[in-house]
């Protein structure tokens, strides 16, 4: 009997993937552990391995397929004494066909119902006139001449920008006498009752796209898996949790005097210094001890309970072609900061190459999002659910200061918590960005 290759579900919330590339051809002997195909999830490419042998028979999914569900039939491998030829002729059937074979069959009955509005479509004119119930759009002085004239704008045709109706459009309807009059309004004394207000569209749509937009002075790029998760998340984040914002300024002298003695003693490694700690490798250190010191912030809201974690695992936002990732430093709180300098650049150069494993970048605590590298003061970060806060760094620079009462020059960073406000309310939030500061602007409690 064929062996069935899978698309697999290479994290807990991957529910497609793209084939990037098959590493076996057909009729290719396949030993268990052989890695057999690439795949790409929306945030990393990762390899699958053959789990029996045999001879790979059919490849179901070509190279470069995207969105393939998990579970989908991808490819067939013949087990030892079977007829390769008999497995690629008829073993499988189209990969995609026992699972949309069912809805195919109960979407049947629906169509001529669904096709019924199609002959509308296809009747409506060619020319920028509104449908009647659309929104118009038209220029305010149009407006007022259209009223005083009793003429429905939904009659006319714009010229302006984008089709909308301009004060030209309206005089020329009226001249021409061909309009219908605006209806009536409804009595006041009846007021209709008010249908609940619907949702705003979550994007454009093609109609919208090309009424704003002039075709040919812009270029479509499709989304591809990441830019699509990214954007659901980002907007389930915002939908779903109540954020709550808390900023502060911390004085960044010590550290940087700090750093620069921590960078100068670093041993040499084949000519290269074993380590060069950042001022970001102190803020994953430092928010890591703020959350140990303040147990009650270091949670994960849940419908049923609070999770109150023992470890900070702290995840940090990678910038990458196409998106972002966020790849976690776990148990930041134990480790040096040469360790955790160490251990982001790795992290750095295989999320650009989209070769993290979903356990580098999944779960987590709490996060952190630098911006400061670009010059930004000052920012809000959105929360990467689990994580109940997340921390966002502006850059560091000089600012007139006081000190024992007096101007003085310090390089300050000003830093924004955003915690969700289910679990971390704004006095807790308060404590553990207070906690982040004090460690900040005093570096050596970060080493002993």
């Amino acid at each position: 009997m064929p062996i069935n290759i899978l698309m697999p579900a290479l994290s807990p919330t991957m529910e497609k993937g793209n084939i990037a590339r098959w590493l076996k051809k057909e009729g290719d002997s396949i030993k268990s552990g052989d890695v057999i195909a690439e795949i790409e999830t929306d945030k990393a490419t990762m390899e699958i391995e053959a789990v029996d042998e045999g001879v790979l028979a059919k490849i179901l999914v070509p190279d470069g397929t995207a969105d393939v569900p998990v579970n989908q039939l991808i490819g067939l491998i013949a087990a030892d004494g079977e007829d390769v030829a008999g497995v690629a002729a008829g073993g499988g059937a189209p990969a995609s066909a026992p699972a949309a074979s069912a809805p195919a069959a109960a979407a049947a009955p629906a169509a001529p119902v669904a096709a019924a509005p199609a002959p509308v479509a296809a009747a409506a004119p060619t020319a920028s006139a509104p449908a009647a119930g659309a929104r118009v759009f038209a220029s305010p002085l149009a407006r007022r001449i259209a009223k005083d004239a009793g003429l429905d704008l939904t009659a006319v045709s714009g010229t302006g920008p984008h089709g909308r109706i301009v004060e030209r459009d309206v005089k020329a309807a009226i001249a021409g006498g061909g309009v219908k009059a605006a209806p009536a309004p409804a009595a006041a004394s009846a007021p209709a009752p008010q249908a609940p207000r619907a949702a705003a569209p979550a994007a454009m749509s093609d109609e919208q796209v090309k009424k704003f937009y002039v075709p040919g002075s812009y270029e479509e790029i499709p989304h591809d898996s990441m830019r699509k998760t990214i954007a659901r998340r980002l907007v389930e984040a915002k939908q779903t949790i109540p954020h709550f914002y808390l900023t502060v300024d911390c004085d960044l002298d010590k550290l940087l005097a700090l750093r620069e003695e921590i960078n100068k003693a670093a041993p040499s490694v084949d000519g290269k210094p074993a380590y060069k700690v950042s001022v970001n490798d102190f803020v994953i250190k430092g928010m890591a001890l703020a959350l140990m010191r303040v147990p009650d912030a270091n949670v994960t809201w849940t419908e049923g309970a609070m999770l109150k974690h023992r470890t900070a695992d702290v995840g940090v936002a990678v910038s990458i072609p196409g998106g972002l990732i966020t790849p976690v430093v776990r148990s930041a709180e134990k480790k040096s900061l040469s360790t955790i300098s160490n251990e982001m650049k790795d992290y750095a150069a295989r999320a650009r190459a989209r070769k993290l494993k979903p356990d580098e970048y999944q779960g987590g605590t709490s996060a952190v999002s630098n911006l400061g590298m670009f010059g930004i003061k000052h920012f809000s970060a959105v929360i990467n659910p689990p994580h109940a806060t997340i921390l966002a760094v502006g850059t560091g620079e000089q600012r007139v200061v006081v000190k024992n009462g007096q101007p003085a020059v310090a390089t300050v960073m000003s830093v924004t918590l955003s915690t969700d406000h289910r679990a971390v309310d704004g006095a807790l939030g308060a404590e553990l960005i207070a906690a982040f500061k004090q460690l900040i602007e005093n570096p050596m409690s970060m080493l002993v």
